[in-house]
């Protein structure tokens, strides 16, 4: 049952200006049901475009209405979509495939090669923000095609760079932005589905084909 506000008689709760935190709170129940398969990467996209379009409270209802309440029960702004931290220290870590992403996600290299890829992954909103933090390291961040990319950063003996075609960045993708240090570490940014290991795999593939000749 809908009810009324005291305030302003004959206007229901669902006609209320939705603030930042509904929307957020929204984007973290769909961010849940695609991790947990009940939504389409479309379907999210979908959904996830209409809850930060949403201006009223009943805007954002109908998003989330066909979803189990488990699924919306006890979700956590802050901890679902807030922060997220990943590092590689002496290591090398690969974070692909479906994850969720946060608001803000921290990316740590140090003394270790980080490779982090956001083509499938459940992004919290439109706009993400990575803070770099690279030592004496290797980050090589792979973002969706039609991503938007700003670099705010800062660089000491260290190579920043972002390579796909710009021109492919459109206003329906994501913004990724990205703040933080690099030390003499090599930070590489990738748009599309980029193969970290191609190089690699080529050479391999060169140096069996020379076996096999001999």
């Amino acid at each position: 049952m809908v009810r009324m506000t005291d305030d302003q008689p004959g206007r229901t709760q669902l006609d209320m200006r939705a603030s930042d935190a509904d929307r957020d709170r929204t984007a973290a129940v769909l961010a849940s049901a695609l991790a947990a398969g009940r939504l389409t990467h479309a379907e999210h996209a979908d959904r996830l475009d209409a809850a930060y379009a949403a201006k009223t409270l009943g805007d954002l209802v109908p998003l989330t209405r066909d979803l189990p309440a488990e699924d919306q029960d006890g979700v956590s702004v802050a901890a679902g979509t807030d922060r997220t931290r990943v590092a590689a220290r002496f290591s090398k870590v690969i974070r692909s495939g479906r994850w969720v992403a946060g608001r803000r996600t921290r990316l740590t290299a140090h003394f270790g090669a980080l490779i982090v890829n956001l083509n499938e992954a459940v992004l919290p909103g439109r706009e993400v923000t990575l803070e770099i933090d690279a030592f004496c390291g290797k980050l090589v961040v792979i973002v969706p095609e039609d991503a938007q990319i700003i670099d705010e950063g800062g660089a000491l003996f260290a190579k920043r760079a972002v390579y796909g075609r710009k021109s492919k960045a459109g206003p329906e993708g994501p913004m990724i932005r990205l703040v933080g240090e690099a030390r003499f570490s090599k930070v590489t940014v990738h748009r599309g589905n980029y193969n970290p290991f191609a190089k690699w795999m080529e050479w391999a593939h060169q140096l069996q084909a020379g076996v096999d000749q001999r």
